[in-house]
């Protein structure tokens, strides 16, 4: 019997080259009501059609929903980061957007929502990082981690493009490895056994 860990506000998943297929899978198996939402931080380029926005909803349960400046945050939605901006959180109930310079070669930048996220949402964050060729998002996987958050790390070996991936689990101390079956992930991180 399971119970629901019900302390989980918020998951971020980051990715960039090769974590498309991953994010898709795991938004998949969703159900139909979560009491947390999600952003989803993908380095791509601008401008940015809405291919993205679309393939998430196709496979979604839930909402899914690009950010603009000073979205209202709201439980069982999906939140897509759009390009060519950094998202912040002000608060527990509003982002914004941010268009200041590049970090890691990246705008958005995953670090930039990580480290934004931790200091609201300290250990009431999962941080999720996968597929990529930049180390963009491990200091902000560390920094979750140094604020009580949860962080999960894409086994490199399954990943598409394992630089990202690799560089977070060899500077992360003890990060949370993903199984090779990510199916169901999102809900085993909610879901504590009794």
């Amino acid at each position: 019997m399971k119970s629901l860990n019900s302390n989980i506000e918020l998951i971020i998943i980051g990715g960039s080259a090769g974590s498309l297929q991953v994010i898709l899978e795991m938004i998949k198996k969703l159900t139909p009501q979560i009491h947390f939402f999600i952003v989803v931080v993908i380095h791509r380029k601008a401008p940015s059609n809405n291919v993205l926005l679309n393939l998430l909803k196709q496979v979604s349960s839930i909402d899914v929903v690009e950010v603009e400046d000073k979205t209202e945050i709201q439980n069982n939605k999906l939140y897509i980061v759009p390009a060519d901006y950094h998202l912040l959180f002000e608060n527990k109930k509003m982002m914004s957007l941010d268009s200041s310079e590049k970090m890691n070669y990246s705008r958005p930048s995953i670090d930039v929502t990580f480290k934004s996220a931790a200091e609201i949402y300290g250990e009431n964050l999962i941080g999720v990082l996968l597929s990529g060729a930049n180390a963009d998002g491990v200091e902000g996987l560390e920094y979750i981690k140094r604020n009580n958050g949860k962080v999960w790390v894409q086994d490199p070996v399954t990943a598409e493009v394992m630089y990202m991936p690799k560089q977070a689990k060899e500077k992360i101390i003890n990060p949370n490895i993903m199984p090779i079956k990510i199916n169901n992930a999102i809900q085993k991180w909610v879901y504590i056994p009794l």
